[in-house]
């Protein structure tokens, strides 16, 4: 479903979405309220969103929406300064105007990642309740249900290996608060003792960096910063385009505008 009170925009998405052919509109409303009565018969698997539009804006369309009807949402404005407030909202992406065939590509793949992972998840998690039913127990946790070597797997997984003059260390990743280059050389801050923060420096590309480290967790937020996502604590948004991280240690972190498709992971 598109929902834009500007019949062009409407009307570039729409041939913009052509190019995808799991892709089907199943309805186009100028402003929110008629979204929100079409909803319920459309049944929208992906909601394109504006946020300024007269009346009923993007936002209190969204809040408007049951819960059990809920789709997945991509706003699409010309406005960046809304983005943090749209993924705060859940939003699965925030697109700016004009669309470009690229930014929508990255959208819509980041969409069926997410759909796909709340199928797997509801799957699961039937599973795990008739495992239970069949066994006479309470519902299993995924814990309970995975092999101990599998679990021995994602703790093993929880290190990271870092050559340090003639010795290697095995870093806690939980312990990274971020990483940042410096020429050839990676510098890897981290927690060190009575809370205290140390510096371990590791000869490295940022490639590399990426290639060793899960993205979801360890996102690249500027050209030369990674960041773990769980240390950060506040995001300030700025008139730029750009925003400000501030991790529990203090630090605060640029997140340049070539890197804010990760607001979402940051959320």
């Amino acid at each position: 479903m598109i929902v834009d009170d500007e019949p062009l925009a409407r009307r570039g998405l729409e041939l913009r979405l052509q190019a995808h052919p799991d892709v089907e509109i199943v309805g186009q409303y100028g402003d929110g309220a008629a979204a929100l009565a079409a909803l319920r018969d459309d049944r929208p698997d992906l909601l394109f969103l504006d946020v300024q539009m007269p009346g009923v804006d993007g936002f209190e369309t969204l809040r408007r929406i049951p819960a059990s009807e809920m789709p997945l949402v991509v706003f699409v404005t010309a406005f960046d300064h809304y983005a943090i407030r749209a993924f705060e909202a859940s939003a699965a992406d925030y697109l700016l105007k004009p669309v470009e065939d690229s930014r929508l590509a990255q959208a819509l793949a980041r969409v069926r990642e997410v759909r796909a992972q709340r199928e797997a998840g509801a799957h699961c998690g039937q599973l795990l309740e008739l495992l239970g039913e069949l066994s006479g127990r309470a519902p299993l946790r995924l814990e309970e249900a995975l092999l101990p070597d599998a679990i021995e797997r994602l703790r093993r997984e929880e290190k990271l290996a870092v050559r340090d003059g003639h010795r290697t260390i095995r870093v806690d990743l939980r312990s990274i608060r971020w990483i940042d280059a410096a020429g050839d050389y990676m510098c890897l801050h981290v927690d060190g003792k009575a809370g205290a923060g140390e510096t371990l420096v590791l000869r490295a590309t940022m490639r590399e960096m990426e290639r060793q480290l899960d993205p979801q967790r360890f996102p690249r937020i500027h050209r030369s910063t990674i960041v773990n996502a769980s240390r950060v604590v506040e995001l300030r948004p700025h008139s730029n385009g750009e925003s400000f991280l501030r991790l529990d240690c203090g630090q605060e972190l640029k997140l340049s505008r070539s890197h804010r498709d990760k607001l979402p992971i940051l959320l």
